[in-house]
Parts: structure tokens; C-alpha cells; sequence
């Protein structure tokens, strides 16, 4: 395994929503989103919690928006890293079709030529999360800039995002669903199941009450292991007891073949777009 300032240098954003402890054990770099309540901005995990953005959603008063970093927040995160010896930097961030950030990772890579890779994950939270995770990894082996880019890529093909959400409204205003879309979450008591694809937020499957949703929600993600040994991840948003609900009817399901499993709940900046009452079940097949 190779020492730290040896390695490729892991750089994500704050929306894997992986726990600390683990983000940094794999000694991945965090570069914070922004979110902005009532106008007054603050980073994500750091000066704004999910709570706050679940109250300022409930109020249905408070105008709550996000914003990437700015590039140079990256430039100077990638400077950092290179100066400290990394030989390169491998960026991996949620999806370009969702947020800005990749295109101001990718800026700020084109100041360092060869030396920064920037990879979208075409998902957020753990969807993201699990790809890190793999490139860190990667570097943690010693493997060179392509191979932890490569690494990267793959678990991202591997790893389908699905989640429920109360009401679409949020996504709706956000401009992250259309309007169209956000129609089935209010016409005859319809409960979509949406899924990450290819970078956007699709409908996955609809049913007409939310506990269906969850128990349809769990069969497609029992459908998206498939024979496979499986890396789980389950986020909440002020939904704990639906997210454990989730969390033991997946791994009950498919038993031994789970390695590892993640709960957390979604910080600011996807709370912002979801709403409270979301749950998301993320499925890596290794």
C-alpha cells in the first residue's frame, strides 16, 4: 500500500454523503458544495445541516437554492495536493447533468494539464460515494493516474441509484425533473420511484401509496444486484425509521451478498432538491 504523499490524491464533493470517518480513512479530499437559505450562503456540512434545510423546506417560505464551488476552490484543493508530493489527483464528482461542479472541476484541471483526471459519476450521494471509494482504493494500491481514474468509471457503471420522495415539488422547482414529471407526483395519488440514469433523474416505476413505493423500491434494488456480491448504501432525509425499514428489508433480501452497508442521511444540498421524506437505496455490485 502505498504512503499517502506517494499516492494518487482522491479529491470528491460533499453531496457522497459517506460518513466522516470513513471518507477519511480512505483519505479522500472534500471540496463543499453551497447552499443558500433566505439568501445568507454557507457550506454544505459545515455551516449548514440537513436540519436546517429540512425546516427551511417546511416553512415553504424560505427560498433555499445551491451553488458549485467556484473552480478556484478546486485549483487550489488540486495545488495543495500536488505540492504535498501526490504524483496526480483523480476528481470525481456527481452528475453534471444535476450541478455545475464538474464543469468547475474540469476548469480548474485544465491548469495542471495531465496531472488532474476529473470524472463524473453520473449520480450523487452514495452513487458518487462508491466510486470515490474505488478510486481511493485504486491509489491506496499504488496504482498509477489512469488506473485510479479507470477504477473510478467502472464503479460507477456498477453502482444504479434509486430513491422515493414524498412530492416532486422540490425537484420540480430546482429545474432537476419537469414539470411533466412532477405532474405524476400529484395526479391520482401517484408515488413515482425515481432513478439515477445516465446522469439524469428518471421515473423508475409508479405506484399509488407510499408504502408500495417502498416496498417496490426495495425489489428494484434486489433487481439491481442481480447475482452479485454488493456494496448497500441507504440515505434519509428526516426519515430515519423509513430508512432502517429499507435498510433490513434490502440486506434481508439478499443476505451473504452484502459486504458492506451505509446508512446517512443526505446533507444540504440534495435535501434542498428532495424534500423531507426521502429515501434512496444505492446498490455497487463489486
Amino acid at each position: 500500500m502505498a504512503g499517502r504523499s506517494e499516492r494518487v490524491a482522491v479529491v470528491t464533493d460533499s453531496t457522497t454523503y459517506l460518513p466522516d470517518s470513513v471518507a477519511a480513512e480512505a483519505g479522500l479530499t472534500v471540496v463543499p458544495l453551497t447552499v443558500v437559505i433566505a439568501g445568507v450562503p454557507g457550506l454544505e456540512g459545515v455551516d449548514i445541516t440537513p436540519a436546517d434545510v429540512a425546516k427551511a423546506l417546511e416553512s415553504r417560505r424560505t427560498h433555499v437554492t445551491t451553488s458549485r464551488p467556484a473552480p478556484d476552490v478546486f485549483a487550489e484543493t488540486y495545488s495543495d495536493l500536488l505540492d504535498a508530493g501526490a504524483p496526480g489527483v483523480v476528481s470525481v464528482h456527481l452528475s453534471a447533468q444535476l450541478s455545475g461542479t464538474f464543469d468547475a472541476a474540469c476548469m480548474a484541471a485544465e491548469q495542471f494539464g495531465d496531472r488532474v483526471e476529473v470524472v463524473d459519476s453520473r449520480s450523487t450521494g452514495m452513487g458518487l460515494g462508491f466510486p470515490a471509494l474505488a478510486a481511493a482504493s485504486a491509489a491506496a494500491d499504488g496504482k498509477p493516474l489512469s488506473e485510479v481514474r479507470d477504477a473510478a468509471i467502472a464503479a460507477a457503471d456498477r453502482t444504479t441509484a434509486l430513491f422515493y420522495v414524498d412530492t416532486l415539488e422540490f425537484l420540480r422547482r430546482g429545474g432537476r425533473i419537469g414539470a411533466a414529471s412532477a405532474l405524476l407526483g400529484t395526479a391520482l395519488s401517484v408515488k413515482p420511484i425515481l432513478r439515477l440514469g445516465d446522469g439524469r433523474i428518471a421515473v423508475s416505476d409508479k405506484v399509488r401509496t407510499a408504502s408500495r413505493a417502498l416496498a417496490r423500491l426495495v425489489d428494484l434494488a434486489v433487481d439491481a444486484a442481480g447475482d452479485a456480491e454488493v456494496d448497500v448504501a441507504v440515505h434519509h432525509l428526516v426519515a430515519a425509521e423509513r430508512a432502517e425499514g429499507l435498510r433490513q428489508s434490502i440486506t434481508s433480501r439478499l443476505g451473504d451478498r452484502v459486504r458492506r452497508v451505509y446508512t446517512t442521511e443526505v446533507g444540504a444540498a440534495v435535501a434542498a432538491h428532495t424534500g423531507p421524506g426521502l429515501v434512496c437505496a444505492v446498490i455497487s455490485r463489486l
